[in-house]
């Protein structure tokens, strides 16, 4: 396995290789680096600040979750806007994904373009409501290109899209969005759950699928007894839903939800039949804190910042290249990789200040590795993944839907 996740564009095209080569060439910060990709020594030539994934841990992750969802009979739907990368959803894809789960409009737009004409259909979920006619015009563009689910959770978003069908021939599947816990979108009851369904079977073009039902408030609660139990009361909610709407003659096959830090308690639990984690394929410093030694925090930190030290004049700190644009602030600090008694702060946009605590001091030029507090965010600031394999570069990547927040 580490033999294949090392060997140089093992999804991409010749043609589509060639093309990012080239274009991240021409960019001078990475001209050296991709001059020199898979020789000996070419992580030196990266220019920092930089995002780093270690290719091997990346795809030991892919396969871990696909093969805990397969052994489950649940189906897997990978969440984008961890990653926002073609290359590694087509690698989540190989590994037996059923398709992809995105957070906005733009991510999926900007996926099926990366992905042309020529690969299979996709089965597409957008994971948030839409709102307003422009919207849904944009939604039922997409449909005709991939197969196509959207979430809503009022009657009214069931309309917009209605409305934007009159041109098309189309057919989008619909869940409701259920509030679990989380306060931040879906419905609150059985009841206007059934007012969604109801009015998705009144609307030839559309067809009621089931409900999402997604915890992401319970993504970092630590311990895993004390995240078990308040996994349990979200599935009796979303459970409540489900049973309504059966009763009432309505198809809830699909039932999706659950995310990295409740992977292996949605599992346990039998409410979702499909799971829709992100963050597993690089994890952060987040998610370390929160899962620990936990069954769900098994997957292992590929994703890290390199960044180098570019002023070492004052005792006790110096200054590195990576600040508030190179991560997600969100979530506290980064760590530094490997010195567990040194620390980061942020020291402006641009800048981080870094101590050494009681190891010996930092160099000028010296190049540190940071786990990133939040990875969803710190990927939406780069445009390209380098990967590598101890001090090789594998490939660099692009990252295909960066910015697309609409």
């Amino acid at each position: 396995m580490v033999a294949d996740a090392c060997s140089t564009h093992a999804l991409l095209a010749s043609n589509e290789v060639d093309n990012m080569i080239e274009s991240t060439g021409n960019v001078p910060a990475y001209a050296d680096a991709v001059a020199h990709i898979g020789e000996a020594n070419s992580r030196s030539l990266i220019a920092t600040p930089a995002l780093l994934c270690d290719l091997a841990l990346l795809v030991n992750n892919i396969e871990r979750m696909a093969d805990e969802a397969r052994a489950s009979g649940l189906s897997l739907r990978p969440h984008l806007k961890s990653h926002k990368s073609i290359y590694i959803l087509e690698r989540q894809l190989k590994a037996g994904a059923v398709g992809v789960a995105c957070a906005k409009l733009g991510e999926a737009e900007a996926v099926i373009a990366a992905r042309g004409n020529d690969a299979a259909v996709l089965s597409v979920l957008l994971t948030s409501p839409l709102v307003g006619p422009h919207a849904a015009k944009r939604a039922v563009a997409l449909a005709a290109t991939c197969d196509l689910i959207v979430v809503v959770d009022h009657v009214d978003g069931v309309d917009e899209i209605a409305d934007a069908l009159d041109d098309s021939d189309a057919t989008i599947a619909v869940l409701c969005d259920v509030d679990v816990g989380l306060g931040r979108t879906g419905v609150t009851t059985p009841s206007d759950a059934l007012a969604v369904a109801e009015r998705v079977g009144d609307i030839p073009q559309l067809v009621f699928s089931g409900v999402q039902g997604y915890a992401g408030h319970l993504q970092h609660v630590v311990g895993r007894e004390h995240r078990r139990t308040k996994t349990i009361a979200a599935m009796e909610q979303l459970q409540s839903v489900i049973d309504a709407l059966e009763s009432n003659g309505h198809d809830v096959s699909l039932r999706t939800g659950g995310g990295t830090g409740t992977s292996s308690i949605d599992i346990e639990l039998g409410v979702l039949s499909e799971l829709q984690p992100g963050s597993y394929v690089f994890m952060d410093r987040e998610y370390r804190d929160a899962l620990g030694d936990d069954r769900e925090g098994r997957y292992q930190q590929s994703l890290t910042i390199l960044t180098s030290v570019i002023s070492a004049n004052h005792e006790g700190f110096v200054t590195v290249d990576a600040g508030l644009k190179s991560m997600a602030t969100d979530a506290g600090p980064a760590v530094l990789v490997g010195f567990e008694q040194a620390s980061f702060a942020f020291f402006g946009d641009e800048q981080g200040l870094v101590t050494s605590g009681a190891g010996p001091a930092f160099r000028r030029g010296e190049r540190l590795e940071l786990v990133p507090p939040h990875c969803d965010p710190t990927i939406d600031k780069h445009d390209v993944i380098w990967l590598v394999h101890d001090d090789v570069v594998v490939d660099v990547i692009n990252v295909t839907a960066r910015g697309r927040s609409q």
